[in-house]
Parts: C-alpha cells; sequence; structure tokens
C-alpha cells in the first residue's frame, strides 16, 4: 500500500500542473516540495487506486518505463499518460482513464508511443492535427468555396450545396474527413434508396470531395472511401413527341402568338429548343455574338461539355432572323428587364404545354424529340451525338432503340411480300 503523504520531493521534482516538468525526476508522489529522493514505484493496479486525491491534480511516474504515468485529478479520476522529450521540451500524452485503460494496457501504449518517438516522430502532434482535422461539413464548404466555385458551372454549384445540406451534412456532417470510411458512405447511400438518383448524386460528389482530400493532404492517396460503392439503377426518362403532338403544339405556339398571351422571348425560345435539340442553358444564355446566320451556326463559348460548335437548320435560322435585336441587349432571349436575358422558360412552357394537350412533356423532352425524328430519318448515332453536342458515346446510346424502327418496318415489308407469294397471292 502506497501511502500519499509520507514522501517527500526535492525542489528539482515536479508537481502538479502548473510547475512544469523536470528531465531530473521521473516519479512524483506527495503534496511537499523539499530536499529529498524521488520515489519511483512500478505503476500497478494497485498503486494507482490506492493513490489519494489532493486538492490539485499530481504525477506519479513508473520506474520501470520512463516518461509512462498516472495523472491523479482532485476529481478522484486517474488518467493515464507518457511523457517524452521532442527537442529540448517535453510533451505529454494522454493515454486514457484509469478503468477503460488496465495498467498493463495502458503501458502497452505507452511502448507504442515511445517506440514511435525514438523513430523520429511526434504522436501527440499527429493526434493534436487528427483532432484538428476538418469535420465533412467543414470540409465540403471548403470544396464549394475554393474548387468549385472556380471549376463548376454556377448550377453545378447550387447543386453541390443542395445535397450538402440535405443529404450529406445531416448524416455524416459531424464526423472528420480523415475518420471517414467506407461503411459511412455505404450507410448514407442505403438511407437514400428511396431516392436513388440523389443517392447517386451525392455518392458523386462525395467521391470528388474525397479525390480532393487526398490531393490536399487530409487523406491518404488511394483512400477514397467512395470506391466500390455501388450506385442504384436510374431509369432514364424516355418521352418524345409523336408527330400529332408536335402538330399540336405548333399550333398552340401559333395561336399564343397571335393572341399575344404569352411573351414572344418564350415562343422564340420553345421553338429553337426545338429546331436544335439544344439544352435549355445553351437557348437561354445564347447571344447574338454567338450566332453565325451566314454558316448556319450558334459558336457556344460554354456548354455542358465545353466550347463547341451547333450547326442548325433553315428554320431554327428563319426564327433568329425574326428576333429583333434590341440595342444596348446581348442575348437573343430577352428578358423584361433591360439588357436581361429571359431566366425562367417553365411557367410560360407548363401553360403552352397544358393548352397543346401534352402536360407530362418537360422542356428537356423536346432535346430528345430532335434526336427521336434524326434516328427515325435514318441519321446514325455516331451523327446524332455530333449534332447534340454529345461528349460521351454512351449518352447518344440511349437512342440506339429508335433505330431499330425503319429496319423493323423494313422487315415487316419484305416478310409481307414473301408471305403473298408463298400464298399465291400478289403482295
Amino acid at each position: 500500500m502506497v501511502r500519499m503523504n509520507s514522501q517527500r520531493l526535492s525542489p528539482s521534482c515536479v508537481h502538479g500542473e502548473s510547475m512544469g516538468l523536470s528531465a531530473d525526476c521521473s516519479g512524483i508522489i506527495g503534496t511537499t516540495l523539499d530536499e529529498g529522493p524521488c520515489p519511483m514505484p512500478k505503476l500497478t493496479k494497485r498503486i494507482v487506486e490506492a493513490a489519494e486525491a489532493r486538492d490539485k491534480d499530481y504525477i506519479i511516474f513508473d520506474s520501470d518505463l520512463p516518461g509512462f504515468g498516472i495523472r491523479i485529478l482532485p476529481s478522484g479520476k486517474r488518467s493515464y499518460l507518457v511523457q517524452y522529450r521532442v527537442g529540448r521540451s517535453f510533451r505529454r500524452m494522454a493515454l486514457g482513464l484509469h478503468g477503460i485503460l488496465t495498467t498493463e494496457k495502458a503501458r502497452t501504449e505507452a511502448i507504442k508511443v515511445l517506440a514511435a518517438v525514438n523513430e523520429g516522430t511526434d504522436p501527440a502532434a499527429a493526434r493534436d492535427k487528427a483532432r484538428r482535422d476538418p469535420t465533412v461539413s467543414e470540409f465540403g464548404e471548403r470544396v464549394v468555396n475554393e474548387h468549385a466555385d472556380h471549376h463548376c458551372k454556377p448550377r453545378t454549384v447550387v447543386g453541390y450545396r443542395y445535397y450538402l445540406k440535405s443529404y450529406i451534412n445531416p448524416r455524416i456532417g459531424r464526423l472528420q474527413v480523415g475518420k471517414i470510411t467506407r461503411a459511412d458512405i455505404a450507410r448514407l447511400h442505403h438511407d437514400l434508396r428511396f431516392a436513388p438518383v440523389q443517392a447517386n448524386r451525392a455518392l458523386q460528389f462525395l467521391s470528388k470531395m474525397f479525390n480532393l482530400a487526398e490531393i490536399w493532404g487530409l487523406r491518404q492517396d488511394g483512400s477514397n472511401p467512395c470506391r466500390h460503392v455501388e450506385k442504384y439503377p436510374e431509369k432514364k426518362r424516355e418521352r418524345y413527341l409523336s408527330k400529332d403532338e408536335l402538330a399540336k403544339l405548333g399550333e398552340t405556339l401559333r395561336q399564343c402568338e397571335i393572341d399575344g398571351i404569352e411573351s414572344q422571348s418564350a415562343i422564340n425560345a420553345i421553338r429553337l429548343l426545338i429546331f436544335t435539340g439544344c439544352r435549355l442553358g445553351e437557348i437561354m444564355t445564347l447571344k447574338w455574338d454567338f450566332v453565325d446566320l451566314e454558316h448556319g451556326a450558334l459558336n457556344l463559348p460554354d456548354s455542358k461539355t465545353g466550347a463547341k460548335t451547333v450547326h442548325i437548320g433553315g428554320p431554327a435560322i428563319d426564327v433568329l432572323r425574326q428576333i429583333d435585336r434590341l440595342p444596348d441587349n446581348p442575348w437573343v432571349i430577352t428578358g423584361t428587364l433591360p439588357g436581361a436575358h429571359l431566366t425562367d422558360l417553365q411557367p410560360p412552357w407548363q401553360r403552352i404545354r397544358k393548352r397543346a394537350g401534352i402536360e407530362d412533356v418537360r422542356i428537356h423532352d423536346l432535346r430528345h424529340t430532335f434526336a427521336s425524328v434524326a434516328v427515325a430519318n435514318g441519321q446514325g448515332l455516331p451523327m446524332i451525338g455530333k449534332l447534340l453536342g454529345h461528349s460521351q458515346v454512351q449518352t447518344t446510346a440511349r437512342y440506339a432503340h429508335l433505330a431499330a424502327d425503319p429496319v423493323k418496318a423494313a422487315a415487316n415489308i419484305v416478310a409481307g411480300e414473301i408471305a403473298g407469294m408463298l400464298g399465291g397471292k400478289a403482295a
């Protein structure tokens, strides 16, 4: 049994938090500072639990393992620690509370720390750095501010912020970037299984975040926890306007133009979308400087797939020629404010499609319709990819099944002819 009141310490032996540490003394037992030896017991469970709580915390260092000790707090709690030298100063590193750690387990941990020190590392500094690592929420904000704002389109940045706020931060926002595991990502993705598209987009953004974490030195190379997390299958919506539906839409646009019940800018935008197959943003932000009527081309400096030239046909050229160019307004599809372009085509489109009886048709379906008409007229997928400005063959491949329709029609004609011959009848 150790008696904590009977020991007396030399002035060189340090006691308590306020006095700091001494390189000359390894053991501290007692409460007074006097000349005398510094006792250094070997720490055991019995010694640790026998140590009395005092008004101030104090440390008992181990005799067998220099630097290994137990801190006795005024509250009675006991916390293992290890002390080591870095240069000319000393560092202390907490190992854990007695009760959670046994004395021998704490000794083993101390040996690991001291072994790392002998190899030239500073374990306490490494732990401090880990504790300072940003949370996913903090890092997501950094990714948006330092990367997305400078490398991505504004709509992409808006999407990133949406996924952070709605899906990522509520689930793993408080976790540190360096401690995220594949299990954490898989769990988040599984939680969003009822919204597979959103789940996949959140996964894509997280993968981008962790790639940047590796580049910026917050995680080891090749440690992206999003790897091998399988995306949910997505059903691509395929809606194409039939000949009758196109006729109804054309008549509705003409009637709206005659009656003046929709803005001419909105009608012009819809017609250009139908005749060019362009994306909504490409038409809404089209400037006259990009329009080359002589060569029938729209030279877009920026699009979803980068700079590109859109070759347009006669009907699109006719629409452009009929649009009045306003002074001091560079935009083709002008808005109500001076010098501005139309920013929201959805309200007029919803009214127009209702009048035409095609309420389930989205604006983007006009682009799909352009592609479907191209396929029906014998255009190959590579050509359609060029017309639509696809950067990947897989994107155009979604229209491959449409290319089979003319082949089926031909097969039907040939088979019908043969059937007529077999029956002894003229086709």
